[in-house]
């Protein structure tokens, strides 16, 4: 579980921010989606790889809000409209996730984890499970070898 006070929110590429407003300015930001992380490859040439990350993520996705600070260093940014930094004032996860049991054998192409949510729920925890998954699997994968 991450205590740290640090505001995990904008670790996240940039492209997700500007994504997700596109969402919102179209009016897809109640559009539900899917998305599945999977791998293509496994590590050093191994045989299989384990899944990790997941207790990291739900906390992050459980947690995860925009504050003062947050949201004033998007509008320094001069390309976010008020009325979509005002919703990510508001911003709770709702959506569903999915996923492989911690310490689980997994393959390539195979989905790992799957996200149901808004578009704009979806978008912006790409980068972090994507970061979270990719680092700690590689990292247990390693150790059991």
């Amino acid at each position: 579980m991450m205590t740290s006070k640090t505001s995990l929110a904008l670790l996240c590429d940039f492209y997700e921010f500007t994504m997700s407003q596109g969402y919102f300015k179209n009016n897809k930001k109640n559009q539900i989606c899917y998305f599945d992380i999977f791998f293509r490859k496994i590590p050093d040439s191994g045989s299989f790889a384990i899944f990790a990350g997941l207790e990291d993520i739900l906390d992050f996705v459980e947690n995860l809000s925009f504050d003062a600070e947050d949201i004033e260093f998007l509008r320094k940014q001069g390309i976010f409209d008020t009325e979509f930094l005002d919703f990510l004032t508001n911003f709770k996860f709702k959506g569903e996730i999915y996923a492989m049991r911690e310490g689980e054998v997994i393959f390539p192409n195979e989905p790992l984890l799957c996200v149901k949510a808004t578009t704009i729920e979806a978008q912006l925890l790409e980068t972090f499970l994507l970061l979270s998954l990719n680092h700690q699997s590689l990292i247990a994968t390693k150790t059991n070898r």
